[in-house]
């Protein structure tokens, strides 16, 4: 039976095959025009306006947001992040907070790039808003950075850690046994650097009376605690320490040395003065006896100096006296008091009788037996002392050959006069050529010139030149 014409127009256009022409797009166009038309569809069903409410939100572990399992291990995780690390803030899985009603844009704003408004300044603006809270996934370090702070060293184990000079923390051990333990280990391992650190720990955690019994029985750590006080100049934490101890001369000594800090002179004096009451020794009470009456005497004559300065009665003085030495204030005493009578404080018997001096002050004795004179002063000044005080020629005679440098003793002797020490110090040069230049310095006929004659004609003795 033949079809119409309008049939068969009807059978091909309604009819899923086509008859086939040389215009028919080819296949591969064909399927980008389907692909095209999905991908639209799917961006329909994008911008419809649907409540976030209907979809159900699954956590990476696959579990639904919400769910009793899902609220389980989100309690426990961070519970373990606070316990162990920093986290970042908990992800509010509130709908009421991050719905896309409030939060100003939603799914297909972030594919075309732009607000439901219309407007990206509006997408911007949300992500500085205080309701809102933008969270990045958690980025855990490696477990080998953590290892050195939340692993649980032993006692021992730390102090070895210490030793290679690895960052450890000793706050965890609170317990009185551990912080021993750790102080015994760190003397057995017999390094001062980690004996020193971990007492300064436990000097910052336990109370001095628990930390003083302790040491007691551990003379090594106890040694190297009195070094630090000592050295960062606790000395009230370190008298305390003596104190505990009945180390009491050490305390005595301890608060002596605090006078050191004291530069007014009328005020050190008095500091001395409640010296004597400490726990010292026989020996070093004398001492300090000593200090105190040195230094009392010594403001009693600077004062009286000043004022015969004023007067012109004293010239100018050149050297101190205050909180000098017992030599160089019987050496200041001669220098300017050394013809005053024995009854005033700044005469030089006096200062002598009053210290003890005795004449084998300026005296040695060396390893055969012979004795030697000595001074903490240079011979020099000695010389200066006595010439100034008119001593006679002898005894200047004397101290200027106690000189060492044979130049300075030459130089001294000419300037005093002293011919025997210049002639004998070049003999032992063996200077002939400055002997017989001497030679014409001294008088005609005198006992030098015949000495030096005879000098010159010794056959014994070799001539440098």
């Amino acid at each position: 039976m033949m079809k119409s014409k309008a049939d068969e127009e009807e059978y091909w256009n309604s009819s899923k095959y086509k008859a086939f022409t040389f215009d028919d797009e080819d296949d591969e166009f064909s399927r980008l025009k389907e692909s095209k038309q999905a991908v639209n569809s799917i961006r329909r069903l994008v911008e419809e306006d649907d409540d976030e409410e209907d979809v159900e939100k699954i956590s990476w572990s696959g579990e639904p947001v919400g769910s009793i399992s899902w609220s389980v291990n989100e309690t426990a995780a961070s519970n373990q992040r606070t316990d162990r690390e920093p986290a970042f803030p908990k992800i509010n899985t509130d709908t009421s907070t991050t719905s896309k009603s409030q939060s100003g844009y939603s799914l297909s704003s972030l594919f075309k790039g732009k607000t439901k408004g219309g407007n990206f300044q509006q997408f911007t603006d949300s992500l500085t808003d205080s309701s809102l809270r933008l969270y990045a996934p958690e980025l855990r370090k490696p477990k080998s950075e953590y290892k050195d702070y939340i692993s649980d060293w032993s006692p021992e184990e730390t102090v070895q850690r210490m030793q290679h000079g690895k960052v450890v923390s000793l706050e965890k051990f609170r317990s009185l046994q551990d912080k021993l333990l750790l102080l015994d280990f760190s003397v057995s391992a017999n390094d001062g650097n980690v004996i020193t650190a971990v007492l300064i720990y436990l000097k910052r955690t336990l109370s001095k009376e628990v930390l003083f019994r302790e040491l007691q029985s551990r003379q090594t750590a106890l040694r190297h605690l009195i070094c630090y006080l000592r050295e960062s100049r606790d000395h009230r934490l370190l008298q305390e320490l003596f104190r505990a101890l009945g180390r009491t001369e050490d305390e005595a000594l301890l608060k002596y040395k605090e006078h050191l800090s004291i530069a007014d002179e009328n005020k050190r004096r008095d500091f001395l003065k409640t010296c004597l009451s400490l726990p010292f020794s026989p020996e070093d009470l004398a001492l300090v006896q000593d200090h105190y009456t040195l230094l009392e005497r010594q403001i009693i004559i600077e004062a009286t100096d000043r004022q015969a300065e004023r007067g012109g009665k004293l010239p100018t003085k050149t050297m101190p006296i205050l909180n000098m030495s017992l030599i160089t204030t019987l050496y200041y005493c001669c220098f300017y008091h050394y013809s005053e009578a024995k009854n005033t404080f700044s005469s030089p018997l006096n200062v002598r009788q009053t210290f003890k001096v005795s004449r084998g002050g300026v005296t040695a004795r060396n390893w055969l037996g012979f004795t030697k004179k000595k001074s903490p002063l240079s011979f020099q000044r000695v010389v200066d002392v006595l010439q100034k005080n008119s001593a006679p020629t002898q005894v200047l005679q004397d101290y200027v050959a106690l000189v060492d440098d044979a130049e300075l003793r030459i130089t001294l002797a000419q300037k005093h006069k002293c011919h025997d020490i210049v002639i004998n110090t070049y003999r032992d040069l063996k200077d002939r050529q400055q002997l017989l230049v001497y030679r014409g310095k001294v008088e005609t006929g005198s006992a030098e010139e015949r000495r030096i004659d005879e000098l010159l004609t010794n056959q014994q003795i070799r001539w440098k030149n």
